[in-house]
């Protein structure tokens, strides 16, 4: 394991999350449970159709959420004996800490059940993701979105940065600076892309005035010193970003994979943010190794009420 594997194990090791793992079919979910219980990461509980757990409560809470759109008696009926609605309740009614999911269901099945069921932060619009990406340099940054939002607006850009950001120092303990991306550098470009950008790092700056942030910049003013001097003199980043924000999916996305197969990063997710509590999406194509530090992940998130952990400017 790496040194960032082993911090972040460490640090999930002292707090004893109980993490709820719905996929429980799956030889990878059952190899990361008992390694989970070996190094003492975490309390894992496999979910099954049987984990008992009270359903008629977890039927009429799904009809109360979501029948006045279109959801049936008999759907909500059968979404309870899910074992991933019933990892997403126990995890909404505080009998598990946070969930890890994903390895045997869809995304969409995962974002449902963790939106459906555990609920949005109630501070953001919007469920984004983001990827932690450590550098072979040892430096750390996070990635948003590249796993949820095709396209999103202004306002939800804001919110994912906010999202973004708070995910960062809980997960390194460092300062969030936050870049807006653009392929415009302080109005170098006049286009509705770009307007974009400005008009989120804007809705941004007056919602957390405490968070360091700027935009709209493009990746080498955001990274780079020397770059950041020239072509934006005035930055209060000053070419030393952290938390990346794209503009689009498209660009968040393939920018992780660059940055994971071209500058050997090594890429932590996507992660689930944005719900009221952690309940997290894995690749398909995971690894047992994966999970576990997911569940890691998961862990430190679901510390996020603690004191000392919203980011504001010393």
């Amino acid at each position: 394991m790496s040194t960032r594997d082993d911090d972040l194990l460490h640090r999930a090791s002292k707090l004893q999350r109980r993490i709820v793992f719905p996929d429980s079919s799956d030889e990878r979910t059952v190899r990361a449970v008992q390694e989970l219980q070996h190094l003492g990461v975490a309390i894992p509980i496999l979910v099954t159709h049987d984990t008992p757990i009270s359903e008629p409560h977890l039927v009429e809470y799904l009809l109360e959420r979501r029948a006045g759109k279109g959801l049936t008696r008999s759907e909500a009926e059968h979404l309870a004996v899910q074992p991933l609605f019933r990892a997403a309740w126990m995890v909404h009614t505080g009998e598990a800490d946070a969930g890890v999911a994903g390895s045997v269901s869809t995304t969409a099945d995962v974002l449902r059940a963790g939106i459906w069921t555990i609920g949005m932060d109630s501070s953001v619009s919007v469920v984004s993701s983001f990827f932690l990406m450590v550098l072979p340099s040892g430096a750390v940054l996070t990635y948003a979105d590249c796993g949820v939002v095709p396209d999103p607006t202004a306002d939800q850009l804001a919110d994912i940065a906010q999202s973004s950001a708070v995910s960062h120092h809980i997960l390194t303990g460092a300062e969030p600076r936050v870049a807006f991306l653009s392929f415009s550098t302080k109005g170098s470009a006049q286009h509705p892309h770009a307007q974009k950008v400005r008009d989120a790092f804007r809705i941004f700056s007056e919602k957390y005035p405490n968070i360091v942030a700027d935009g709209e910049l493009q990746a080498d003013a955001a990274l780079v010193p020397a770059v950041a001097a020239r072509k934006a003199p005035s930055s209060a980043l000053a070419g030393n970003s952290n938390v990346l924000v794209f503009p689009t999916l498209d660009a968040g996305n393939i920018a992780y994979k660059l940055t994971e197969r071209l500058a050997g990063a090594a890429a932590y997710g996507p992660v689930v943010q944005g719900l009221q509590k952690p309940f997290v999406d894995v690749s398909r194509g995971c690894t047992w190794h994966d999970m576990v530090l997911t569940a890691a992940i998961a862990a430190l998130l679901s510390n996020s009420a603690a004191p000392g952990v919203t980011p504001s400017v010393p």
